[in-house]
Formats: structure tokens, C-alpha cells, sequence
């Protein structure tokens, strides 16, 4: 595995616990279909949440929720309408997009910032 990937889905496991720990129950994690990746789908209560988690080693570059861009979220959009048609027992009332941002400091824990309903 690359570097590169191990700190994703270090990143992915950090924000499976946010999540889990703010009450949401994971549905799906990297669930891959023609479009592109998920890399989380979650219950909130009702809702249906389809999460999008970057991961930076640090701030250099910038905060990992900047590397979401419209083409993302538009791409994650149409994702979302493809999980539903392939799960067709899930009817959610309501669908969320959401972005959650790792960010993993040289010394100390990792932060999240978690972006709820962001398109």
C-alpha cells in the first residue's frame, strides 16, 4: 500500500468514529460502482448521509474540506442517486451530503471537521 493511501484510510477510519460517535450508524464504507467511490454511506437518525472524508498530513497544502470542490460534490451527487438505485430496500426521507476533514498533526490526535449538508 502507498503511503499515500495508508494515510486515506487511516483517515477514513478516524471519520468512521466521528461519525459513529456522533449517533450516525455506517451503512457502507468504499462502495464503488462505475461513477467513482463512496467512502462512507451512514444512517442520522432517518436520513441518509453520503460522506466524502480527505485526509492531509498537514495544513501545507491547505485544509483537507478545500480539496472538496463543486465537481466533487456534483460527482457525489450523482453517486448517491446510483447507491439508492442499487439499494432499493433503503427509502430515506431525506439524502445529505456531507465532508469530513482529517487532519493529521506531526505531534497529537487527529482533528475533524465535519461539514453537515454541504450540497
Amino acid at each position: 500500500m502507498r503511503a499515500q493511501d495508508a494515510v486515506g484510510a487511516y483517515g477514513e477510519r478516524v471519520a468512521v468514529r466521528w461519525l459513529t460517535g456522533a449517533g450516525m450508524t455506517v451503512l457502507d464504507r468504499n462502495w464503488r460502482c462505475r461513477l467513482g467511490e463512496i467512502d462512507v454511506v451512514a444512517r442520522d437518525g432517518d436520513d441518509l448521509v453520503v460522506c466524502e472524508v480527505k485526509t492531509r498530513r498537514g495544513l501545507a497544502t491547505g485544509s483537507p474540506l478545500e480539496a472538496v470542490t463543486a465537481a466533487k460534490l456534483a460527482r457525489l451527487r450523482r453517486l448517491a442517486a446510483q447507491w439508492l438505485a442499487d439499494h432499493e430496500d433503503v427509502r430515506p426521507p431525506h439524502v445529505r451530503l456531507d465532508v469530513v476533514g482529517v487532519t493529521l498533526p506531526a505531534r497529537g490526535a487527529a482533528v475533524v471537521e465535519h461539514l453537515r449538508g454541504v450540497a
